[in-house]
């Protein structure tokens, strides 16, 4: 399909700056055939029947950003995934002015060597602690890697480590969070399990790659970066019993989507699962597991788009966009919820 094809036109003050407080305050718009209702990220348990089972990304985001010196020039590193033990693969910028055997200081007792420099437009640098030595330094040096379009300045924000983190996340390994999961509290999520919904956890750790914008015009060309993606026997037991029984499946942001549709068979199975995904869900994808998705609002163009889109419909998408803007809808990574059932 042509990119294009995804374009709608965003105001940008619609994009969110600040996350609502409390967390479960947001909006939430469920979408269902051509019915809309607009409702709070609280309510969603009226949508919820017991049996189901909603599924979580648990990943942890870790403070990603670094801001260092080659020489006497500055270098900004956003750090993406580990390739192997002490090799970190990032972006950097301005990545024409470092070469091969620069090393880029963070702080005297913290340094990176560039070992290379790819064509995809990644780097890699090597560090020389260990894995335990290395991710303390990061919490240490790093910042919170916020989307470019939510605007801070080079300082760590308190506000924001604590915000832009689920309330549930357990593990390490994220630049990016899972931001649907973001308007969940420990309220909500004991009124969903008193509700005889069951609750179960995926990882799938959000790269860099989720920031990078669609650069070609058809998206039979487009190549995703790969992540990884874990998903425990005891997770693949608790949804395929719930589907046994009747439940449904309900992915909590894409993240958790494209885990479980990674780690199912044709017949609607999931397995245990521990890779890399680069799975590319745009529409013609037929859904081997979700049955409903709670998402964010995304933005033009994007491959998250291209994947609400497959689910629930293009035109249908457009449509309960166009109906979020109007009402004052706040998107992105910071904004509000929709609530998505399966067209097909």
């Amino acid at each position: 399909m042509k990119v294009e094809q995804f374009d709608f036109h965003l105001p940008e003050e619609c994009i969110a700056q600040q996350a609502m407080e409390p967390r479960d305050a947001a909006k939430l718009l469920v979408v269902k055939d051509s019915d809309y209702d607009d409702r709070a990220v609280r309510d969603i348990t009226e949508y919820l029947n017991p049996g189901d089972v909603l599924v979580f990304n648990d990943t942890r985001v870790i403070p990603a950003r670094l801001f260092g010196k080659r020489g006497d020039a500055g270098v900004e590193i956003f750090l993406h995934k580990p390739v192997r033990e002490g090799v970190w693969e990032a972006l950097a910028k301005p990545a024409k002015r470092i070469k091969e055997g620069d090393e880029i200081v963070f702080n005297p007792s913290f340094k990176a060597t560039l070992i290379a420099k790819r064509d995809d437009g990644f780097v890699e640098l090597a560090f020389a602690y260990s894995a335990a030595e290395l991710l303390k330094r990061i919490h240490e040096h790093g910042v919170t890697p916020l989307p470019p379009y939510i605007k801070r300045d080079k300082q760590k924000h308190a506000e924001d480590e604590a915000r832009y983190q689920t309330v549930y996340a357990r593990q390490d390994g994220s630049v990016a969070a899972p931001t649907a999961g973001l308007h969940f509290t420990e309220t909500l999520l004991e009124a969903i399990r008193n509700k005889g919904v069951h609750l179960a956890f995926v990882t799938l750790h959000v790269g860099a790659g989720t920031f990078l914008p669609v650069k070609v015009d058809d998206t039979q060309q487009h190549i995703m970066h790969k992540e990884r993606a874990i998903v425990s026997a005891e997770t693949a037991a608790v949804v395929n019993r719930a589907r046994q029984m009747g439940g449904r499946v309900i992915a909590v942001g894409t993240t958790s989507m494209r885990t479980l549709e990674s780690a199912s068979d044709d017949a609607g199975t999931l397995h245990a699962y521990d890779s890399e995904t680069g799975i590319f869900i745009t529409p013609g994808y037929r859904f081997k597991i979700c049955d409903m998705l709670m998402t964010n609002f995304h933005l033009p163009k994007s491959t998250l788009f291209m994947l609400v889109s497959a689910f629930s419909g293009l035109d249908r998408m457009k449509s309960a966009y166009a109906h979020a803007i109007q009402n004052h809808y706040r998107f992105y990574s910071f904004g509000d919820a929709c609530l998505l059932y399966r067209s097909l």
